[in-house]
């Protein structure tokens, strides 16, 4: 039963566990550490809860202990008055060690019932205590009393009080303890979930650019122009390999992701040639930024849909990147197709900037910017602005 009770902030009573990583990577550093792992005080302490239950449950009782004898000998009671005490230390810990098995099993019901059942016990545990404390006063300290009938009730006050304390204390951390596992499971849960939102939007780039390039290989074969196609083909590869190679949650830095921009960009041009005009401004600070793999193609894609395709003179596309306090400031803007090519950019429903806006929103939560508007070139503009972070200072 003892082993029962040692398990009154264990698995049993607790919920399923789950990984903890912000109270295991709370260690203790320092010239102390080696003493502290030596009496096992480096990591959090209800990390092992059968270990914290009994060394709580020894300190408690001991504590008391200390206490009765103290007060037993300020008041001159012998030092038979500790035999007394011993053994009234070791009931109240015999008894809570029963009480604790009974409550492992109580926790996990209707609140009511457990209050009521535990009461029960406290009222049961107490009137136990209380018989064995007046026998023993009367047997150790006061050998003349000789207590009968109800009269081995007369400590229950206290012992309940004692006793109840206790319990409360009991029901205190192991309610604690489940309230933080269960919030942990909930940021394990919501970080899986964000992550899996995360790879979703990253796999749900528009394919519409790769039907037209199987199409334009599929013509450039019949064509029999085999360089051209060969050509294509290879760049193709590139760009694919890269979208599936990457983790779909991965960051990368900003040149990693112009180096992708113009593996697609030139697939595009093979299509486009002089029509589509790309230009690239970015300032040297910024080329170590990080940021989600592949968030600036569909922007691009956007670009070249509504300017390039609709124009026969084609249109420029610029990306600029800049440093601006502790924000990166990234605009993609094309030099337009007329203003019906302007006005189908900001009205289109597709995914593109849908889905832009939602990893973005993954990633930063509110710290970060997102706006599209007509520009002064006569075309569109999506401005984004994200945090400044780099190899050395990644998010946590």
């Amino acid at each position: 039963m003892a082993s029962d009770g040692a398990r009154l902030i264990e698995g049993a009573v607790m919920a399923p566990e789950v990984p903890a990583p912000r109270r295991s990577a709370r260690r203790s550093k320092g010239p102390a550490r080696p003493i502290l792992e030596g009496v096992k005080l480096d990591q959090p302490f209800f990390d092992d809860k059968n270990r914290a239950f009994w060394l709580l449950q020894s300190a408690g009782w001991t504590g008391y202990f200390i206490l009765r004898s103290l007060s037993g000998i300020a008041n001159s009671m012998g030092l038979m008055f500790l035999v007394h005490t011993l053994l009234l230390t070791a009931t109240g810990y015999s008894l809570t060690l029963l009480m604790a098995s009974l409550y492992r099993r109580l926790i996990t019901m209707r609140s009511l019932w457990t209050a009521a059942l535990s009461l029960i016990t406290v009222i049961v545990a107490a009137a136990a205590f209380s018989f064995i404390e007046t026998w023993s006063n009367a047997t150790f300290v006061r050998p003349e009393a000789r207590p009968v009938g109800i009269e081995y009730l007369g400590a229950i006050l206290l012992d309940f009080a004692l006793l109840a304390a206790w319990s409360a204390l009991y029901y205190g951390i192991n309610y604690y303890l489940l309230l933080e596992e269960e919030i942990e499971q909930r940021e394990a849960m919501a970080s899986q979930a964000s992550t899996a939102q995360l790879a979703m939007l990253r796999y749900q780039l528009n394919p519409h650019f790769l039907f037209n390039t199987l199409n334009s290989i599929s013509t450039l074969v019949l064509l029999r122009q085999t360089e051209r196609a060969n050509a294509m083909l290879a760049r193709l590869s590139s760009f694919l390999r890269y979208t599936l190679v990457n983790e779909p949650t991965a960051q990368v830095t900003l040149a990693q992701e112009v180096e992708t921009l113009k593996l697609y960009l030139e697939i595009e041009k093979m299509r486009f040639e002089d029509r589509l005009r790309p230009h690239f401004r970015i300032d040297a600070e910024t080329i170590g930024a990080r940021l989600p793999s592949l968030l600036l193609q569909p922007l691009m894609e956007n670009a070249i849909k509504y300017a390039v395709t609709p124009s026969e003179t084609g249109a420029d596309i610029w990306l600029t990147a800049s440093h601006e306090g502790s924000s990166v400031r990234i605009e993609v803007a094309d030099s337009g197709a007329g203003s019906n090519a302007v006005h189908s950019a900001m009205e289109s429903t597709g995914v593109g900037l849908a889905n832009i806006r939602d990893r973005l929103a993954q990633a930063y939560g509110a710290a970060h910017g997102f706006t599209s508007r007509p520009n002064d070139k006569g075309g569109f503009s999506v401005i984004l602005e994200i945090p400044y972070e780099t190899d050395s200072k990644d998010r946590s």
